[in-house]
């Protein structure tokens, strides 16, 4: 009778958990140990906020599958609170540490699903007991036992998921907070003329937003902590919750032999196969494929992590499955907003010096007759031949489902121009009959055809005439300086009062009207663009 594969999994949450029962569901063979080193094992860490928020008030509604359950659901052994310390490749082997003692545990199969820690830069005084991270169930126990009392102050370091969910649950439970961001925005997977709603929310939900700074050291103060930024300024908070970064958990398999990137995440092929035939990786510890440049990147998210734990599991099985990379597909609540984001920002775009075009639109949520419809902003950036490289959108509704169709365009890799021919339910309470990614799809297929040459709010050119064919009344509530006012419905009858020698720039509210206008200025003979986006894109860009 041949010996039933043993498959040894180091880490128990997200990649670690559902390769676990995945396999369970492909072998009913296979001896299956979970070694976790902390206390809990599938639990939702993206809940954690939540709960210090008080919006999810059960604890243990977080945690998704006890040890108990493992057991007796997929007879599957979980042992908690054991650390694994080494990795013996040779014997095939690990070495355990638990509360009696150190043991050997042999393996057939093993996989590394140690997830990724908190980083911060080192600081003068980061030593400090009143300095927290969020990232684990006991983490989010620290954070809430240190909150007694109804005047608590905390100081939130990095702006970016957990720490803008983090700052708004707090706020629920009506802590003060300061959030301190290195950069000049909140939220590094937008670009900043995107992302400004979303500092402007923080500040309407009472959190005091401090962009730009950065903390120089941090000193004890009375019952509290201070942290002094780079102009000097004293923050004083109870604690202070670091939120600037993760790093992977890979000291096991560099320690092993184990081959990793620069950065050091675990190299692993398109079956999540390390250097090593015995031992998969998954999760946020492993460095996975950017499909958009077929580059090597890091994306640590829930879902990717899940995926990679079943594609583990079905080769350790004898399927033969691939994972296709991750476009980075993310969305955030924020108050009143959600904010979804795909792909490539512009200012990554830039840095790796590619060449890109960008369309921005502001869409209703649903039909615009249909009550409490609310606008949304979208950016879409694509490549000259449609290649859609990233999106990122800011509403109140539908954000989320739109951000999600767009991933999935790019996933089967449909251009920008595409994007117009996908089939979209309507009904007025959900979208319009051109849904807003379809009418993307209008849009960059005019930029695309050359139809309309879209100019952006931060690089009209000089010496252009910047034509606002929106109604008189609409311009006294704000205008772009300089511009010169013929409503879109005169514009055929005083097109003598143009220069046709120079660019006409046509702007409106949102750009539909100026993509009207520079329609009808080509057809007779002027050299005419459109402002993408309109007078609220310029806004944001503009209007800090």
């Amino acid at each position: 009778m041949n010996k039933a594969k043993k498959v040894v999994i180091i880490g128990g949450v997200a990649a670690g958990a559902s390769s676990a029962a995945r396999l369970r569901r492909l072998d009913e063979t296979a001896k299956i140990l979970i070694l976790e080193r902390g206390k809990y094992v599938s639990y939702a860490n993206c809940g954690l906020p939540y709960h210090i928020g008080g919006i999810i008030s059960d604890r243990n509604d977080l945690i998704v599958t006890k040890p108990e359950k493992f057991s007796d659901w997929f007879n599957i052994e979980v042992r908690v609170s054991s650390e694994v310390l080494s990795i013996d490749r040779a014997n095939k082997r690990v070495l355990v540490r638990n509360e009696s003692g150190e043991y050997f545990e042999d393996y057939d199969k093993l996989v590394i699903a140690t997830g990724a820690r908190p980083f911060s830069p080192k600081t003068d005084g980061d030593d400090n007991g009143k300095i927290r991270h969020l990232w684990t169930m006991s983490d989010m126990d620290n954070i809430i036992s240190s909150l007694k009392g109804g005047s608590a102050k905390v100081t939130i370091v990095g702006g970016g998921f957990i720490g803008l969910e983090t700052a708004e649950n707090l706020r629920h439970r009506g802590v003060d907070v300061t959030l301190i961001q290195r950069s000049g925005h909140v939220l590094p997977v937008f670009d900043e003329e995107m992302a400004r709603p979303l500092t402007d929310e923080l500040k309407a939900l009472g959190v005091n937003v401090l962009l730009g700074r950065v903390v120089k050291r941090y000193e004890n103060a009375e019952d509290g902590i201070a942290a002094v930024l780079d102009d000097g300024t004293r923050i004083f908070s109870d604690i202070v919750i670091s939120s600037t970064g993760i790093k992977p958990n890979s000291k096991l398999a560099s320690d092993a032999g184990l081959e990793c990137s620069k950065d050091g995440f675990i190299k692993v092929d398109a079956h999540m196969k390390t250097s090593d035939e015995n031992i998969y990786a998954a999760g946020d510890v492993v460095e996975i494929s950017e499909p958009i440049f077929n580059s090597r990147t890091h994306i640590p998210l829930a879902g990717p992590a899940n995926k990679q734990g079943r594609i583990v599991a079905d080769n350790i099985a004898g399927i033969k499955s691939t994972y296709k990379g991750t476009y980075g597909a993310s969305v955030i609540k924020l108050g009143k907003y959600t904010a979804g984001s795909v792909g490539m920002t512009e200012k990554r775009l830039k840095s790796a010096g590619k060449k890109y075009r960008k369309i921005y639109t502001h869409p209703s949520s649903s039909a615009s007759y249909y009550p409490e419809a609310a606008r949304m902003d979208i950016k879409l950036i694509f490549a000259d031949d449609g290649t859609i490289y990233g999106a990122q959108i800011i509403g109140e509704k539908g954000v989320d489902k739109r951000i999600d169709t767009i991933a999935q365009a790019m996933f089967n890799g449909l251009k920008a121009d595409r994007l117009g021919d996908l089939e979209l339910s309507y009904a007025p309470p959900f979208s319009s009959a051109k849904d807003p990614v379809n009418y993307l799809g209008y849009v960059a297929s005019n930029v695309l055809s050359g139809k309309s040459d879209p100019v952006y709010a931060a690089e009209i050119p000089d010496g252009a005439i910047i034509l606002d064919v929106r109604e008189t009344s609409e311009v006294s509530n704000g205008k772009i300086p300089n511009s010169v006012n013929i409503p879109l419905g005169q514009l055929r009858n005083r097109l003598s009062e143009l220069d046709k020698t120079r660019l006409v720039v046509a702007s409106c509210q949102v750009g539909l009207r100026g993509y009207l206008a520079e329609r009808i200025l080509k057809q007779n003979g002027f050299n005419a663009a459109n402002l993408s986006g309109g007078y609220l894109t310029w806004k944001a860009v503009n209007l800090k």
